[in-house]
């Protein structure tokens, strides 16, 4: 038995007493090891992925998987247990930054600065949101609402909670008729389109992803909205402050924005909103409060095949980002449990219409999304990622050097009106 094998044996051992699910491991050369009923089998074409798996490195073990160079059998949900299971420690905790942390932050923010010019996030959003419309459509609910759904009751189905949703946050933004309202990363309009024809609002929503903007313009279109609706293919550095928004929301987009570039994201929302205005920011954000991305390689994964320049930051630093613009934050909710839920059910569609999606994407593709939606979902059920959604105003009567007096809105400091 070579030193390699007998690494992986003793790692099997020891995920047996940390998940549900058992896993077995096919060799190069034929032999199994492990138990004959393993839930999950993981099929290796050569040694690097049994080095990966004895290292309890996740995120190279999805690498190889989507290269072809192992083949998983078994549920998507037992290999995701067993995924969890491999991990060592706790993938949310920072590497040591030592004497030298303060050269590491310099270097992140001059990458972070350099991956989120205006040129670059629009070649990353057209990576993510331009594989394919019927794609994204096969395992999206019929609105193609692509971020955390809200579980008011538990017997909701995936599409009635995306409305949940949808009307949630029109709520915390107390949308009224008339009110001119702006969606920073529109998506494929689910938003934009409800708060225009649920709660009367002249809607503007803006997105770099081509495919987006020719489908919520055709939508546009066909529910007669031209001139209430429009949506732009525009960055949100682009916005002219001369007509600013009485509401803003921004969904799903902060963790394009990268972290060096919050300052001036806020800032610019603050510029775009009336004073008193309200912003909802709904965003993922980081389970551990000094880690850039998850650990495992799990994070190297979803940056090269999901997501590139994708960046989270922890709520605190979420809030101080949003303070030091002169925003104040109202009201802050973690929808973490209600994104596992949303992300299980877009798996579960995926797993049903396997090859559909082949003929779609492409196999690589394929792959690489069943890791990623079932993985996500489980790092937001571990707490490895939340989901906060954050409420905030541009206080009125502010002074000409920054600070609040009067601090004055229209959120009437409490909850009640949300709800009824």
């Amino acid at each position: 038995m070579s030193t390699l094998e007998a690494l992986v044996g003793q790692r099997l051992g020891q995920l047996a007493g940390r998940s549900a699910a058992a896993l077995a491991v096919v060799l190069p050369g034929g032999r199994r090891v492990g138990p004959a009923d393993a839930d999950v089998t993981l099929r290796a074409a050569g040694l690097a992925p049994l080095s990966h798996l004895a290292t309890g490195q996740v995120g190279r073990l999805a690498e190889d998987y989507v290269e072809g160079r192992i083949e998983i059998d078994g549920s998507m949900r037992a290999v995701i247990e067993v995924a969890a299971g491999l991990v060592h420690g706790d993938p949310t905790e920072a590497a040591a930054r030592g004497p030298l942390g303060w050269w590491r932050e310099l270097l992140h923010r001059g990458k972070s600065l350099q991956q989120h010019r205006p040129d670059a996030d629009a070649k990353q959003v057209e990576f993510h949101y331009d594989v394919s419309d019927d794609f994204y459509a096969l395992w999206l609910d019929p609105r193609r609402v692509y971020s955390c759904a809200y579980f008011r009751s538990p017997e909701l189905t995936i599409a009635q909670a995306q409305e949940a949703k949808l009307e949630h946050i029109c709520r915390k933004l107390m949308l009224a008729p008339g009110e001119r309202f702006l969606d920073i990363g529109a998506g494929w309009g689910g938003l934009l389109l409800w708060a225009a024809e649920h709660h009367g609002v002249r809607a503007t929503g803006i997105t770099l992803s081509k495919n987006q903007h020719a489908h919520v313009n055709r939508l546009i279109d066909e529910r007669g909205l031209r001139g209430r609706v429009e949506m732009r293919l525009q960055d949100y550095r682009e916005l002219p402050e001369h007509e600013p928004f009485d509401k803003i929301a921004s969904v799903g987009m902060v963790e394009h924005v990268g972290s060096a570039n919050l300052p001036r994201y806020f800032d610019q929302i603050r510029r775009l909103l009336v004073p008193g205005g309200l912003v909802l920011n709904h965003g993922i954000t980081a389970g551990g409060t000094r880690n850039r991305q998850i650990g495992a390689g799990i994070g190297d994964f979803i940056e090269r095949y999901i997501f590139p320049g994708g960046e989270l930051v922890h709520i605190s630093q979420m809030l101080q980002a949003l303070a030091d613009q002169g925003l104040e934050a109202l009201d802050v909710e973690n929808l973490r449990p209600h994104y596992a839920r949303t992300l299980w059910a877009w798996s579960d569609a995926l797993e049903a219409q396997l090859d559909r999606a082949r003929a779609l994407t492409g196999e690589k593709v394929v792959r690489a999304y069943r890791l990623y939606l079932a993985g996500s979902a489980m790092g937001f059920e571990r707490g490895w990622m939340a989901l906060h959604q954050t409420l905030a105003s541009r206080p009125s009567g502010e002074l000409a050097g920054g600070g609040l007096r009067g601090a004055q809105s229209a959120y009437p400091f409490n909850r009640d009106y949300i709800y009824r």
